[in-house]
Parts: structure tokens; C-alpha cells; sequence
């Protein structure tokens, strides 16, 4: 069946009925990909991708929250290429192909910058994006000292700002990502994901894209991981992804601090040692990532989601810290969250000790 198609994969998650599009990239190549993809949908053409009034500062979008991502899309230009040096999870955040997700993740930091609505911005100028990183991989030679990221190769986030999974379904943006990096023997693709996209099974990556999959106790994700797969579907589909040519790793992600998180964490743990491959535990490593919580996502969840702020909004557990944007963050204190960090490493080293941790905050 079609992804398109009004019983597909992509008409499920996305039935998009109005697309806003910059004109230079409704006349792209890559836009009348997408275009094609709706083609039910109305078209709306704006001057920028980041001033929709009817999306961007209007506080009654909160209420429709998840209406607006599954029913939206917008077409954009990636006006500024630059890649962003990193060191923790990649050595370089690599310029974006596209920025929000339809899926509803409570604690997403993303619609933080974009004010009561976050659906997909496809940015259509990807032979200009490709053409950069290229270049950007030449210029770093080759990776002389092995660090968290990589112990060879220069390791590039490809999604920040998106879900490449789900990017993958909307346009070619994520394959022609995956065949650029394969074609690059000092560098790797990388992104975190938390959907299970099968088509990505058909690319060739050869050993070049990492695929981290988010998991959670599968009773946190029902509350905060809103339109995704579903936990051991992600679990499943790692040996899959393995046999196809990807890297995969395990984003322990967030780590959400509430009565019984402990038993849970070592459940899901021994979940993964006993449904994991020989082949993809040996290749496999994790990211241990503390919640992180935002006030003014908080205002904004309470508006349509409160529920998940009974397990994000712990200010008995938590300090703000003002973030390089100038907002409050909140996170655990520092005492509640070094002994978090210390918790998991050890139920790591007791359920699933194959498990490498690269980093863990």
C-alpha cells in the first residue's frame, strides 16, 4: 500500500490537509515530492517557514496540539548551512532537512523555540544540504583519536530538530542523508528516533548511519511518548535494522524519576537482554538521558496534555537552570540527578551488562 494513500503508514500518522510553503521551496524539486505526497492537501504560500501567524505565537493552538501536527506541513528553504560541534551524543550537529515531528512527545524541547505549534518543516534545498556536509567531512580528515562519539569516524546528528524516521516517510530528504554518508568512509550519520519506519530497511547505509532507538518503561512511554511506537516495537525492530547495514544504538531516554522508576528500568532492561541478538548486542551502546523539563512547555502541556505533567513537573526533585536561549529549564538537582546517573549504570551492569554506556546526564 501506498504511503501516501488514505489507509497508509503516512495517511495514518500524517492526513495532512493544509501545507504552508515558501515559494522557492514549493518550486523545489524535493517540495513537489513532497506536494505529491498530499495531494488532497491545500497549499498556502507564506513569505518564511518560521512566520505563519495562524501557527507560530497563536495560544489557542494549544488546545488542538496534536490537530496541528498531523494536519500540517510546512515547505521551507534551509537558509544558514553550518555544522555545530557537539561531543556528546555526535561530534557535529549536522544542518537540519527538517525541523518538528508529528508525533507528541510531552517533553519535546523542540516546540519550546516555535511557540503553540511544532508540525513538520521539510527544508527542500537538500542537494545544497548534502553538497555542505560533504565538503564539512573533507575538511576534517580523518579521525585520528577515538572519543565517546565514535572510536573512528566523525559522527554527524542529522536530526536535532526532527525524527528522521518519520522525515523518512514525508520525503527523500532521510534516504539521500543515508546513501551521502555511505559514500563517506571517515564519517557517520546519526539520530534518535523513537518510530519504527520498515522503509528505512530497503536503504543501503553500509555501517554509515547509526540509528539510536528511545526507550522508556513502556507505562511512562503510554503517558509521554504520545503517537509513537510503541516501546517493544522499537525493541523488536533493532535486529531488523542491524542485519540491514545500520548501527544501532539505545537512547535510555528520558529517565523519569517517580515512585516504582527503578523496577521498571530493570524489566525494560532485561526486556532488551533477552530479546537482543548476539550480533546486536555486540555492536549496540547507550545514552543515559535524565528528563529535562522546560517551564514554558509545562504551561503548554497543561493545556492539553496535563497528565504528563503529574510525572514531568517535580519541583520537590527539581532546580530551573537558565539555557543558552535564555529560558528556564528545570532539571533533577544535582544530588537527586548524580544518584540517578549512579542507579542506572548500575541496573545496567546488573540486567544487561553488554551494554556499553557513552555517556550518561
Amino acid at each position: 500500500m501506498p504511503a501516501s494513500s488514505p489507509g497508509g503508514e503516512l495517511g495514518r500518522l500524517l492526513p495532512v490537509r493544509r501545507v504552508y510553503a515558501e515559494p522557492a521551496a514549493l518550486a523545489a524539486p524535493r517540495g513537489q515530492q513532497v506536494l505529491a505526497r498530499f495531494p488532497g492537501a491545500e497549499v498556502v504560500e507564506v513569505p518564511s517557514h518560521w512566520q505563519i501567524p495562524e501557527l507560530h505565537g497563536n495560544e489557542g493552538n494549544v488546545e488542538r496540539w496534536v490537530r496541528v501536527k498531523s494536519e500540517t506541513l510546512v515547505l521551507g528553504v534551509k537558509k544558514s548551512l553550518t555544522a555545530r560541534p557537539n561531543g556528546r551524543s555526535a561530534n557535529w550537529i549536522a544542518p537540519s532537512t527538517a525541523n518538528g515531528c508529528a508525533m507528541a512527545c510531552s517533553y519535546c524541547y523542540v516546540p519550546r523555540q516555535k511557540g503553540y505549534a511544532n508540525p513538520i518543516t521539510v527544508f527542500t534545498n537538500i542537494e545544497q544540504i548534502t553538497g555542505y556536509l560533504r565538503r564539512h567531512v573533507a575538511r576534517q580528515g580523518a579521525k585520528t583519536e577515538p572519543d565517546q562519539c565514535d572510536p573512528a569516524a566523525w559522527v554527524y546528528d542529522i536530526g536535532e530538530n526532527s525524527d528522521c524516521s518519520v522525515d523518512a516517510l514525508v520525503s527523500d530528504n532521510v534516504a539521500d542523508l543515508v546513501a551521502t554518508f555511505a559514500g563517506l568512509p571517515t564519517a557517520k550519520a546519526s539520530f534518535a528516533t523513537k518510530y519504527v519506519n520498515r522503509r528505512l530497511l530497503d536503504l543501503d547505509p553500509r555501517g554509515r548511519t547509526r540509528i539510536r532507538f528511545s526507550v522508556m518503561p513502556e507505562d511512562d512511554a503510554r503517558v509521554l511518548d504520545l503517537r509513537t511506537s510503541r516501546v517493544p516495537e522499537r525493541i523488536a525492530a533493532v535486529d531488523d535494522f542491524v542485519a540491514a547495514g545500520y548501527e544501532v544504538h539505545l537512547n535510555l531516554s528520558p529517565v523519569v524519576l517517580r515512585e516504582g522508576w527503578e523496577a521498571d528500568w530493570a524489566q525494560l532492561l532485561q526486556q532488551l537482554d533477552d530479546g537482543l541478538s548476539p550480533a546486536a548486542k555486540a555492536q549496540a551502546a547507550a545514552e543515559v538521558i535524565l528528563l529535562t523539563h522546560n517551564r514554558d512547555l509545562h504551561q503548554v502541556n497543561l493545556g492539553w496534555h496535563p497528565k504528563a505533567e503529574e510525572l514531568l513537573w517535580r519541583p520537590d526533585l527539581q532546580q530551573p537552570k537558565r539555557s543558552q536561549n535564555g529560558s528556564w529549564n528545570v532539571r533533577y538537582r544535582n544530588d537527586v540527578k548524580r544518584a540517578g546517573v549512579a542507579r542506572v549504570h548500575e541496573l545496567v551492569a546488573a540486567h544487561a551488562p553488554w551494554l556499553r554506556i557513552r555517556y550518561a546526564f
